[in-house]
């Protein structure tokens, strides 16, 4: 597909889209891109680190897949920001060439992020006596994103939704642990 190619799914609510963000989340760009590929790359490691930590200690499973989802989602936008760049051909205009003779379109850690899926479920326009935006068009829901950013939306929703569940737990596991110590470092009295 080219940039802004698009294809009609399911009506005008469910659409493929091909776009290409530059930087965070809704294309924000903050920092420089080497430097968010870099930051994210410390952050995906960090996130495995703590993934394999939690399944060893054998932590809440709502709160292992949670933090599962959002370390696969973050890997999968990390991979297309590292490579993605190097190994095709921009998309302006044309479709993407994989492995170009000239090079990609950008060099390592300088690649976009490809976005796809567009829900535009409502498509109205603000009434007139709107403040600031009356009269001008509205879309619910906006932003294109990819199976990664979904990933990560519903990782942290997780978290969010079962909070107590999974913080309770391991509050818990914290007491029990503290308790059986605290029982096992009592002094024997002398008989």
């Amino acid at each position: 597909m080219y940039l802004g190619q698009e294809y009609h799914i399911a009506g005008n609510w469910f659409i493929i889209h091909f776009t290409e963000n530059n930087g965070m989340a809704f294309g924000m760009e903050l920092f420089g891109k080497k430097f968010l590929s870099l930051f994210r790359i410390v952050v995906m490691f960090g996130l495995g680190w703590y993934v394999m930590k939690l399944i060893k200690e054998k932590a809440n499973p709502i709160y292992i897949t949670a933090m599962s989802l959002i370390f696969a989602g973050a890997t999968g936008n990390i991979i297309d920001s590292i490579f993605y760049g190097k190994i095709f051909s921009s998309s302006e205009y044309q479709v993407a060439a994989l492995f170009p003779p000239d090079g990609g379109y950008a060099g390592w850690l300088h690649g976009k992020v490809v976005d796809m899926f567009y829900f535009p479920l409502i498509e109205s326009h603000f009434p007139d006596w709107f403040p600031v935006w009356g009269g001008e068009e509205f879309v619910f829901f906006r932003p294109v994103f990819n199976i990664a950013d979904s990933a990560i939306t519903a990782g942290v929703c997780l978290i969010i939704l079962f909070n107590r569940t999974i913080f309770s737990d391991a509050g818990q596991k914290e007491e029990t642990t503290e308790s059986l110590t605290s029982e096992n470092s009592i002094p024997q009295e002398n008989q």
